[in-house]
């Protein structure tokens, strides 16, 4: 990866950043090559702060740091696009975004996942899905197993509205499920990405 820092005067080049989950843009900073050096370092994203006049670690004050997942460089040399995770709101005003945007993603299932995952974290005695978490992963994987056989009975009849219902159901606490276990849908997704890389090759 070449930056070219000797661009601009002030040797910063402008630096997007993007939740690497929902794809939503969250700020704008600027970086000089001290700063993409300890980004890469700490794994959290760091600026040059021009009214500080030095280093500036996102979320070194707030605790809502932006976790590094990838650093890219466009055509140009000159600009960078950071994904990352945000731990919590990004703009200094408590918004999600710098633009005053919720960050949702546009994907269903990945808002889904943030809502189980927040049961889980943050669990209510009126949540079905806190009520598993609190059982166990043994209660969990069981429920998962019961709806699996569901949905194969429901698959051997002709009625649309109850195999989709128990697909549902099936899909729901598979997510349950791989929260238990810390993993995410994203995860799967990526050794599906790799099987099917290996085949075409």
């Amino acid at each position: 990866m070449k930056i070219d820092f000797e661009k601009y005067t002030d040797g910063l080049v402008p630096a997007i950043i993007q939740d690497d989950t929902t794809g939503k843009v969250l700020m704008l900073g600027f970086m000089n090559e001290a700063a993409v050096a300890k980004t890469q370092e700490s794994q959290k994203v760091t600026f040059f702060s021009r009214s500080k006049n030095r280093l500036w670690t996102k979320g070194e004050e707030s605790g809502n740091f932006l976790l590094l997942k990838d650093i890219r460089v466009d055509c140009d040399n000159d600009t960078l696009l950071i994904k990352a995770t945000p731990q919590g709101p990004t703009c200094h005003t408590g918004a999600d975004t710098c633009w005053n945007e919720k960050n949702d993603s546009d994907n269903f299932l990945l808002q889904l996942e943030q809502i189980i995952a927040d049961r889980k974290n943050n669990p209510s005695d009126k949540s079905y899905t806190s009520s598993l978490f609190a059982k166990g992963i043994n209660k969990i994987a069981q429920k998962v197993g019961e709806e699996a056989v569901e949905i194969v009975i429901e698959a051997k009849d002709d009625n649309k509205d109850l195999f989709l219902g128990e697909a549902a159901d099936l899909l729901f606490h598979y997510l349950i499920l791989l929260q238990a276990k810390d993993f995410s849908l994203q995860d799967v997704i990526e050794v599906l990405k790799q099987r099917h890389s290996a085949a075409v090759k």
